[in-house]
């Protein structure tokens, strides 16, 4: 079971990183064959499924996302922890809210994540 402070302090340090536009430290965080998906994977990534596998296809997805946006930043509003996962609410550069799921493997790395948008920031 993830502990509230392991959970308060993965949110924390991956807003921290995002913020830092570092793709390095944010990638710290996830298993080297995790799988992403998010809305904006179709528009940027221009892949139909919206998911993307392993480390170097989403570090391109992401590196892209980053020249495009570069106002990015993010505020955490909650985390919240469940058995192996945790989601992160946070508000976007833009003023929009969005919600994050990760599933994390048995040494803390994510393994599988989600990205939640509301409806008008696609």
């Amino acid at each position: 079971m993830i502990t509230r402070e392991f959970a308060e302090d993965f949110a924390a340090e991956w807003i921290a990183a995002w913020n830092a536009h570092d793709l390095d430290r944010v990638l710290e965080h996830y298993a080297d064959d995790f799988e992403f998906s998010s809305p904006f994977i179709v528009k940027v990534a221009g892949e139909p499924s919206g998911v993307l596998r392993g480390r170097a296809a989403v570090r391109a997805y992401w590196a892209k996302a980053l020249t495009l946006r570069p106002e990015l930043r993010f505020e955490l509003l909650g985390v919240y922890r469940g058995i192996a996962s945790i989601v992160i609410h946070y508000r976007r550069h833009d003023g929009s809210f969005s919600a994050e799921y990760f599933e994390l493997d048995a040494v803390g790395k994510v393994c599988k994540s989600s990205a939640h948008y509301v409806a008008p920031t696609l």
